[in-house]
């Protein structure tokens, strides 16, 4: 019995690994053949069934993808049956029913290997379509290429599991309705709807690389989904600069992961981390990716700036060691591509890291009325850290309080309370 119980854990887990890995793959193919990408789902989940059942029985097979896109190209065939008749179909599709066989002959995987890459740039630019809302966009994202469950991406963005489960609902009767077509977009239609998908996939980065809300500071799981995402765009569109320095971002940032934790938990700043906790292989990529971008062309893209300026910490040994005046030029030249408050926030920091404390604060209270940045935390939080440094400690004391008011990051919010509580001492 327990030997039993053993075996059909195994295949279990061999099911989710398979399942997380093929089915971005699985899904796009058939979304080629159906035109749907709701009912490309549904015929996935029916080959996954399929598997279910079998697989205990027979075990794995060495192809698991191949296995599951055979049967389910069979599922799709069947519909179309249903719904044409066959011999127009087949001809639309240029196959014959007796091809999607479960097979694994490495000549029939090789075949579809060969479309696998059109297939899945198909499915991201249908997933982040501007027809549907960013909300939509990354809960649809993460399903259909990501591989995550309802309940994970749920539990990810600390939304009800039913929230998001209408969402992705909504977003496919959506592309439906629309009539999205499935195909690549061309020109300047696909620069456009390239800048919806490297948005996307940095929202969700960014959901795991600092949390903004919940109790955890990071979600690496998030980090890695978004990361993974990165690396399959830039396969498949290796000649596109600023998917390198998208994924150079990434790639910097993540490496920073392991040390911006405690081990309670706690937010731990960039310039109190150890060092040597930061992970050299994510690092080596990340300017490798930097580099790529820039031989195509893309230093100046947004992403690529913004991955330099990750690159002047990573290369730094010492947080005394980091180039701080070539922070603040990339930062001019980043505010120049893309003006925000935001980034001028980031950029009085690296000013007041690299001209002293009194600079920087002089430009974020330049900021103090910014609309955008009235319900944005890291304004009191940047402004109470330089009020303590110049001295003024009843002041940033108040800031620091007001910024864990606005936060919604429990570790986030500890962080700020003690480092307000620090500065009270101080004025006391």
């Amino acid at each position: 019995m327990s030997t039993a119980r053993s075996a059909g854990d195994e295949v279990g887990r061999v099911l989710d690994a398979v399942w997380r890995m093929e089915s971005p793959r699985l899904i796009a193919a058939l979304a080629r053949i159906v035109r749907d990408v709701g009912l490309a789902e549904d015929l996935a989940q029916d080959a996954m069934v399929a598997a279910v059942q079998q697989w205990p029985e027979s075990g794995v097979p060495a192809n698991p993808g191949a296995w599951l896109r055979a049967v389910g190209k069979r599922r799709a065939i069947d519909h179309i049956r249903r719904s044409v008749t066959l011999e127009r179909k087949q001809a639309e599709l240029g196959m014959a029913a007796d091809d999607a066989q479960p097979t694994e002959d490495d000549r029939d995987a090789a075949i579809d290997n060969a479309a696998i890459g059109d297939d899945l740039l198909r499915l991201v630019f249908i997933c982040c379509h501007p027809v549907l809302s960013v909300d939509a966009r990354v809960g649809l994202t993460l399903r259909m290429l990501g591989g995550l469950r309802t309940d994970e991406i749920a539990r990810a963005f600390l939304v009800p599991e039913a929230t998001i489960a209408q969402r992705i609902v909504r977003a496919k009767r959506t592309l439906a309705e629309a009539r999205v077509p499935f195909e690549v977009p061309v020109g300047a239609d696909f620069d456009a709807r390239l800048d919806s998908v490297l948005q996307v996939i940095y929202l969700v980065f960014n959901e795991g690389y600092s949390a903004t809300a919940g109790d955890d500071w990071v979600r690496p799981s998030l980090a890695e989904d978004a990361l993974r995402l990165g690396r399959v765009l830039a396969g498949l569109v290796p000649d596109v600069a600023e998917v390198h320095g998208l994924v150079a971002l990434m790639e910097l940032q993540a490496s920073r992961m392991r040390a911006r934790v405690a081990p309670g938990g706690q937010p731990i700043p960039l310039t109190e981390q150890n060092r040597a906790r930061w992970d050299q292989l994510l690092i080596g990529r990340g300017l490798a990716a930097l580099a790529k971008a820039e031989g195509l062309g893309g230093a100046r893209g947004p992403y690529a700036l913004q991955a330099a300026i990750a690159a002047v910490h990573a290369q730094a040994r010492t947080p005394d060691a980091t180039d701080w005046p070539r922070i603040v030029a990339l930062y001019d030249a980043l505010a120049q591509l893309m003006p925000s408050p935001i980034v001028e926030l980031n950029r009085a920091v690296a000013v007041s890291m690299a001209f002293g404390p009194a600079a920087g604060l002089e430009l974020v209270d330049a900021l103090a009325g910014e609309p955008a940045l009235a319900s944005y935390h890291l304004l009191p939080a940047v402004r109470g850290d330089l009020l303590a440094k110049v001295g003024r400690y009843a002041e940033a004391a108040a800031e620091l309080r007001r910024a864990a008011e606005l936060t919604r990051n429990a570790a986030e919010r500890n962080l700020l309370l003690e480092r307000a509580a620090t500065s009270a001492a101080h004025d006391a």
